[in-house]
């Protein structure tokens, strides 16, 4: 066997290498802290996991530990029916919709990470190597230099501070989305509640017509009464099973949308707790204590303020990237005479046409705008706060003047149907009768499922859960 004798590498081939090697080393730090690509495709495994139904026990722990500005944690009691409380809690929790408005989160913050990174430096190297003509006694002649532009470093506080407030105006603009949900929820309860209450009466009516019915077909067998009598008795009744079929229409359409908002799937049952009742006007403050820190309390309101503090650090940012663009660098150097030098580099732009004069009349302009929404969206806030506690004083009013007209409607029928017994009134004239006390029992129910309609307009307008004492410990 024959030994080779060592490889030697020339001076110029070793530091050629040497400097591979270190370009290579710093391309695969680059790579190493880079972000990797994965794949989330939209499938049926994809689809049926998101849109599951929500389970349960966890509800519950959730309920417990819920962190809001303005619901506050509820025990989800087994067997327990669901209360409108309830249903608000439980609308945050499982919406569907709101898991897409929660990722708003993730992208603010991103941008405020995006807004604290400074930007890299630049490096540069160039190598010149001594082809042709007369190179005896040269080298080969390199460059390096390393560049850093100084005007972000300048402007990163503002930017921080703009993506920071941001971030709190997304979080605050969704709290508030998660109470707009959670109060259409409520009321979904609310109407399901007073539309049960409405079946049920209007179901009596329907039973009671029909055993009259029964009753009225025996009486024209053994000739007591006349065919105008079985069919006044017969439209009477077909009146009322169509106002049946109305609202158990209108019933199971409440039905599906409160499914909707607490996220169940539209076949699954919800039991609702027993006797729940419409909250009272007589309970709600007068205006001044509904406008009484407003802004303090409407989470849109608030949102809106973070936003304009936002627009305010974008601005400032805006004013001070007006600078010229200005960019410092070393550099080390050999030509091929074998002459070394080091140097130091300023670069700036000089500001004779762009002064960054466009984005800050930009950031000016926007910054007019919030302020003006921020004040527009306070004024309309009063303004409906006003109109609301109207409406709700004016049915106040109609609910106790239809009550009123119950016994008054009662004591007419049972006074009818002594005349007609009687001889003395006409059939049609008492299934009249009946029908319009049908019809003011509904209504009854109807205001009242109107008046819980207002108070939650009314919590969404003043931005305060009116109805979120406690009962038992717990809010009701």
């Amino acid at each position: 066997m024959i030994d080779l004798p060592p490889k030697k590498w020339t001076p110029f081939k070793a530091r050629l290498i040497t400097r591979m090697r270190f370009f290579f080393a710093l391309a695969l730090i680059t790579l190493n802290s880079c972000a990797m690509y994965h794949e989330k495709p939209i499938n049926d495994a994809a689809v049926e996991q998101n849109l599951a139904p929500p389970n349960l026990e966890a509800i519950r722990v959730q309920a417990r530990e819920i962190k809001h500005p303005i619901l506050k944690p509820i025990d989800f009691g087994k067997g327990d029916g669901l209360s409108p409380q309830k249903a608000a809690v439980l609308a945050v929790l499982a919406n569907p919709v709101l898991r897409a408005a929660r990722d708003r989160r993730g992208v603010a913050a991103a941008q405020l990470l995006q807004a604290g990174i400074l930007p890299n430096p630049g490096l540069s190297y160039s190598l010149d190597i001594p082809t042709a003509g007369d190179t005896g006694g040269t080298v080969n002649a390199y460059a390096l230099g390393l560049t850093y532009e100084v005007i972000p470093l300048i402007t990163r506080g503002a930017q921080v501070d703009a993506a920071r407030a941001q971030a709190a105006a997304v979080d605050l603009d969704i709290a508030w989305q998660e109470w707009q949900v959670a109060e259409g929820a409520k009321l979904h309860v609310y109407n399901l509640a007073v539309l049960e209450k409405q079946l049920s009466v209007a179901r009596d009516e329907q039973k009671d017509l029909q055993g009259n019915l029964d009753v009225v077909k025996q009486a024209l067998d053994l000739g007591d009464l006349t065919v105008v009598d079985l069919a006044a008795a017969q439209t009477a009744l077909q009146k009322a099973h169509a106002l049946v079929l109305t609202i158990d229409q209108q019933r199971e359409q409440q039905r599906l949308l409160l499914n909707q908002s607490v996220g169940f799937p539209p076949n699954q049952p919800i039991a609702l707790q027993r006797d729940i009742t419409p909250p009272s006007y007589e309970t709600l403050l007068p205006f001044s204590g509904m406008t009484r820190e407003l802004e303090e309390r409407r989470l849109d309101l608030l949102a809106l303020r973070k936003g304009y503090q936002s627009q305010e650090a974008r601005l400032r940012a805006a004013i001070l990237a007006q600078f010229p663009r200005l960019s410092i660098g070393l550099s080390r150097a050999r030509d091929t005479s074998d002459v070394v030098t080091t140097g130091f580099g300023v670069s700036i732009d000089v500001p004779i046409f762009d002064r960054n004069q466009g984005r800050i009349a930009i950031e000016r302009a926007t910054r007019e705008q919030l302020f003006d929404e921020y004040m527009a969206r306070l004024f309309d806030a009063r303004a409906e706060i006003a109109a609301i506690l109207a409406d709700l004083q004016s049915i106040e009013k109609q609910i106790a003047a239809a009550e009123e007209a119950i016994p008054i409607a009662t004591n007419l029928i049972r006074n009818y149907r002594r005349a007609l017994l009687e001889g003395n009134a006409d059939v049609v004239t008492y299934y009249n009768a009946r029908n319009e006390l049908l019809s003011k029992r509904i209504d009854v129910f109807k205001l009242k499922g109107d008046l819980a309609g207002r108070v939650i307009a009314l919590e969404i307008a003043s931005g305060q859960c009116l109805e979120c004492d406690t009962v038992g410990g717990q809010p009701r």
